[in-house]
């Protein structure tokens, strides 16, 4: 039998490429940042604090570009969940940051 081949015009969504990359920048800046106070012995520097709030506007920016990018029709979700998983990841760790910050672990 012959190989099938499959053409199709479908392609990535470019919003969701973009939300795969806000999602990698947001997850870096946050272990860099959590790496740096660490080696600072648990004290926070103003310029991680300025990080993490950077990652944390990337985040809910990449998050809804995500969702956008899953309506379009007709196309590969795959950097559009990856987008969505990692911007929540991040969210979340954010979410965990603040929350120990406040109530202590």
């Amino acid at each position: 039998m012959g190989r099938k081949y499959i053409f199709t015009d479908k392609h990535e969504t470019k919003k969701g490429v973009m939300s795969t990359v806000l999602g990698v920048l947001s997850l870096t800046s946050i272990v860099l940042a959590l790496y740096g106070t660490f080696q600072n012995q648990g004290e926070a520097l103003v310029k991680y604090g300025a990080a993490v709030l950077f990652a944390l506007l990337f985040a809910l920016a990449g998050l809804v570009l995500g969702i956008l990018s899953r309506m379009v029709q007709d196309r590969f979700y795959f950097f559009s969940y990856a987008g969505m998983t990692l911007n929540g990841l991040a969210l979340l760790s954010i979410g965990f940051i603040l929350y120990a910050g406040v109530y202590g672990l």
